[in-house]
């Protein structure tokens, strides 16, 4: 399958703006054959902590527009949005994953941004979400969780490909782009990194987005402007390395169910 992640800039606060830059930036990831779009962290809004301004119910704008681009191209296609539970709740940084039949997946941002305050804004998910995507195992993270390695260690026995989105400012852009190698080589699967480019909240993004194979190879880069990331990931791949590299049996708690 190939993995298509579209490394965009954000208007700050403005979902029509950013639905409308974002629409053709989809679709030229679909026509290079992307089957698995991937948009950054809070792609309609930036990494805004006014809630009151940008937060939605389940379901809403943001939602409704990766299910629209999902159908009308046929593909897969995710990036995460501030969304409700219920009305008067705090949002939840919500990874939402469309899928072309009109499947709607969600994970709930479970490690909160304290340093920039998302805990004071936002609630955090609780559970892990791992979908089938054409053959692939897909495990699904927001950005800050990219630093907490033992929830990734959980789910590795059934990934084989890892999706994090995110708005990781330039000033720690060498942990972003250490940490998703780091993941991926002590899981032994695919890394799909999508990180913002521009600035937004007086912040600076570098982007540095990557897709990174099971033995912390990159395939395809991203530097610091727009850009389109495409390469081919195979879910058999991740099996032979875990076969011949044996490495995740000898980690505590997963034993042979590393193998497939």
């Amino acid at each position: 399958m190939k993995v298509a992640v579209v490394q965009h800039d954000i208007v700050w606060e403005d979902k029509a703006a950013n639905f409308a830059r974002l629409a053709p930036q989809v679709a030229a990831a679909a026509s290079a054959g992307g089957r698995l779009v991937v948009l950054s962290e809070t792609f309609s809004t930036g990494f805004s902590m006014r809630t009151d301004l940008t937060a939605e119910p389940q379901g809403g704008p943001s939602s409704r527009f990766l299910v629209a681009q999902a159908a009308t191209h046929g593909v897969w296609v995710c990036g995460s949005c501030p969304e409700r539970a219920e009305e008067g709740e705090p949002p939840f940084n919500t990874l939402v994953l469309a899928g072309p039949d009109g499947t709607v997946h969600r994970y709930r941002k479970i490690h909160r941004f304290a340093y920039g305050g998302e805990d004071r804004t936002f609630s955090a998910g609780s559970e892990r979400v791992t979908v089938e995507v054409e053959g692939l195992r897909v495990s699904l993270f927001v950005c800050y969780d990219l630093r907490f390695a033992d929830d990734w260690w959980t789910v590795a026995p059934e990934t084989d490909l890892y999706l994090c989105v995110a708005n990781w400012p330039d000033a720690r852009r060498a942990h972003w782009s250490a940490l998703l190698r780091a993941r991926a080589i002590e899981n032994q699967a695919y890394v799909v990194g999508c990180n913002r480019v521009g600035t937004g909240g007086k912040l600076a993004y570098a982007g540095d987005s990557a897709i990174v194979d099971p033995l912390g190879e990159a395939l395809a880069t991203g530097a610091a402007t727009e850009a389109l990331l495409v390469a081919e990931v195979v879910a058999e791949r991740v099996a032979e390395v875990r076969a011949a590299l044996p490495f995740l049996a000898d980690r505590h708690g997963t034993g042979a169910r590393a193998h497939r």
